[in-house]
């Protein structure tokens, strides 16, 4: 299943966000949005899921706009993992991926045996089934991340929007959690992620797409435009880029380091 944006320009008052923004994005494609805090990375997602609908330029899901579909039918095509998510009550992890399914039921049904069923299928998926009566608010960060994924793929949706997934997680939840999203990818989900980590943009993405004061500042395989200019363009911080296995990773180390480092190794 596709995503398209063609155009999309948003403001709030007489305050510019989004200024002619466009990507497109395919199955088994994990497309990372790669920029600073405030580039309008969140507004765009609000306006991906129908949230915000003042915008110009169009948003399409398989050739459909998605102004012509109900929220019952955004439900069906497109499932949202949000930064950070504190419920009003302590629902059980079990009960909180649930949650997911409830387009698949009736107003006036609940959950059957098919349901449940994919519930604890997407819980061991993920290793997290022997949380599964535990109260979400008494888990991790990094648990509770990989239980918005759990409940994002009992909803059956194939796109899967993603907002900065691993910006509180220590760096094994972060491996954990982009490992199963990239393996998504693989399996045939559409899957955009929002992050400000260049390093891991790099080593998990298909395709990247760099923003910066609203708009697309560049786009393509991460081997083709990562660079320290782009970094210095997005961050204002000069780096130098280090490629290792072959060009599998890269990593930006900040100058200032690189260059106290060698006077210090010069030095002694």
């Amino acid at each position: 299943m596709s995503i398209e944006v063609l155009n999309l320009s948003f403001s709030y008052g007489e305050q510019p966000v989004l200024e002619d923004v466009s990507f497109t994005a395919e199955s088994n494609e994990l497309l990372s949005i790669l920029g600073p805090n405030g580039v309008g990375k969140t507004t765009l997602f609000r306006c991906i899921l129908g949230l915000l609908t003042g915008y110009k330029g169009e948003i399409l899901l398989d050739g459909i706009n998605i102004k012509r579909l109900r929220i019952e039918e955004m439900a069906r095509l497109i499932a949202y993992i949000p930064q950070i998510h504190y419920p009003s009550f302590n629902y059980s992890v079990f009960d909180m991926v649930l949650m997911g399914t409830s387009v698949q039921v009736s107003a006036i049904s609940t959950p059957g045996r098919k349901q449940r069923k994919l519930v604890e299928t997407a819980l061991k998926r993920l290793g997290i089934y022997h949380l599964k009566d535990r109260g979400y608010t008494r888990i991790s960060g990094g648990e509770r991340q990989l239980v918005l994924l759990a409940r994002a793929l009992v909803q059956q949706a194939k796109i899967l929007v993603l907002d900065e997934p691993t910006s509180n997680l220590d760096f094994g939840n972060q491996v954990r959690v982009l490992t199963e999203i990239k393996s998504l990818a693989r399996e045939g989900y559409t899957v955009i992620q929002a992050t400000h980590n260049p390093d891991q943009t790099f080593l998990f993405s298909d395709t990247v797409m760099a923003m910066k004061d609203g708009r697309v500042l560049a786009w393509g395989p991460p081997d083709e435009i990562y660079t320290a200019d782009l970094i210095y363009s997005l961050y204002g911080v000069e780096v130098a880029m280090e490629s290792l296995y072959h060009d599998k990773a890269r990593v930006c180390i900040p100058k200032s380091i690189v260059e106290e480092n060698h006077v210090s190794r010069f030095c002694s």
